[in-house]
């Protein structure tokens, strides 16, 4: 978790005395590994459903069905990083009532929301789907898919919150692990329920779903019995008033840009929708390669979240800005890097998804207009997890809703309304660009009224 004993027994946090370099690169690639385990989730449907049930199918589990999944999903992520931020911070100040409050607190939360969302989802996704323009014959699997997925939602938010405050404190391996075993279970259950077994879409969702479970279980157990420096009662669950406006302060700006994300995403796939199945399976494949990408670059943005935060609270200003430097350099290295490494594979890729010839070639131009520009987005991930963990929520927030998601629903509905394919998603790359610059600015304006204020 970050710590070392030395000598006679006494604990140096590391993430607050170690080499920032690599405390970095020691928290980023359990994250890594496990967002890459995590995403095997639905990767694994997607690649069975593609090849063994056909590309219609393969459209139910991904196209609307995972917009309208991330848009929930990625709200309580976005919100949980509250808890993160604020438990970092007291991990790093050495409160640990603070800790203990904020822990059930953040508990009580997941369990509160995963409930509440999970019937809303239930009931209203075949409406969901068809206000995205969800092909008629593409309907009744895809809200089957959703409503499945939706009734464990309450364990997706469990082990999303679980593994946010095992971040926090330091540790990245525990989360990693668990996900592994999860992963497992989803690939041997795909393969029972669509290859043995052939319920299609029920047995994709079916799999994913108990993974799920089993990894909140994990997670729920661990925070229980095996964590050093806080321990999770059943019996204590409950919101405390002050915690949770603390972690909402931070969260909710963080789960409304998620949901502004998502909302600009339905919008252009809605747009694609307009081009056909064939479109919308290839937009579904190269949602799951492009995740590359955005599994390296959101462990970045957490481990520099985490480091800035412990930091924070120990009052470490210049390892702040040494830690946030070194994070963005190591983000731009790599987005660079996955660019080339894609658009060298590109045809490879897509055939492991889906084998229609017409299909792949639409993936390729997809990937030919936005994976030259992922550089730009690393700007956003660090600088706002870096300003997040200092509390400044606010304006970053509202860079990249305005910048970024605002933009994007205007390019989509106004400028390119009736334009080819490529109009459409080049709305990536521009607003990245205009999220990058104003992102970057805002950055270095606060850095410096923190050392005027120091």
């Amino acid at each position: 978790m970050g710590i070392k004993r030395i000598g006679g027994g006494m604990a140096v946090n590391q993430i607050t005395e170690g080499v920032i370099w690599k405390q970095l690169l020691i928290f980023f690639f359990p994250i890594l590994v496990g967002s890459f385990f995590q995403q095997l989730y639905n990767t694994v449907d997607s690649v069975i459903v593609g090849q063994f049930v056909g590309k219609e199918a393969l459209s139910s589990v991904g196209g609307s069905a995972g917009q309208i999944i991330s848009l929930v999903v990625g709200f309580f992520t976005g919100v949980s990083t509250g808890a993160t931020v604020i438990i970092s911070q007291y991990f790093g100040a050495g409160k640990k009532e603070e800790i203990e409050e904020s822990l059930h607190t953040a508990y009580a939360f997941a369990l509160v929301g995963g409930l509440v969302l999970g019937i809303a989802g239930i009931v209203l996704a075949p409406q969901m789907l068809l206000w995205m323009n969800t092909p008629e014959e593409l309907i009744a699997e895809s809200a089957l898919y959703v409503r499945v997925y939706f009734s464990g939602l309450i364990f997706i938010f469990i082990y999303n919150m679980g593994a946010a405050i095992l971040r926090a404190v330091g540790d990245s391996k525990r989360p990693l692990y668990y996900l592994i075993v999860c992963s497992v279970v989803n690939i041997i259950l795909d393969l029972l329920l669509i290859l043995v077994i052939p319920l299609g879409v029920l047995g994709a969702a079916i799999a994913t779903l108990i993974a799920q479970a089993v990894s909140a279980v994990l997670v729920t157990v661990t925070l229980m019995y095996r964590t050093e420096g806080m321990k999770l009662c059943l019996s204590q669950i409950r919101i405390y008033k002050r915690m949770l406006q603390s972690i909402l302060k931070i969260g909710l700006p963080a789960g409304f840009e998620a949901i502004m994300y998502s909302i600009s995403n339905i919008i252009v796939q809605v747009s694609i929708n307009n081009f056909g199945v064939d479109t919308m399976a290839a937009w579904t494949a190269y949602s799951k390669i492009d995740f590359i990408f955005w599994m390296i670059n959101s462990a970045f943005g957490i481990s520099v979240m985490t480091f800035v935060g412990q930091n924070y609270g120990a009052g470490k200003w210049d390892r702040i800005r040494r830690g946030t430097k070194i994070c963005l350099g190591m983000a731009l290295i790599s987005a660079v890097s996955v660019s080339i490494i894609l658009m060298s594979a590109e045809r490879f890729l897509f055939g492991i998804f889906v084998n229609d010839a017409g299909v792949v070639e639409i993936g390729i131009r997809m990937m030919n207009v936005i994976a030259p520009a992922y550089l730009l987005f690393a700007f956003i991930e660090v600088f706002s997890g870096a300003l997040r963990a200092q509390g400044a929520v606010v304006v970053s927030t509202l860079i990249t809703m305005v910048g970024i998601c605002v933009l994007r629903m205007i390019w989509v509905t106004l400028v390119a309304a009736h334009g080819t394919l490529e109009q459409v998603i080049i709305c990536y790359p521009i607003t990245w660009a205009a999220g990058a610059l104003a992102m970057s600015i805002y950055y270095i304006y606060k850095q410096r009224k923190i050392l005027q204020a120091g």
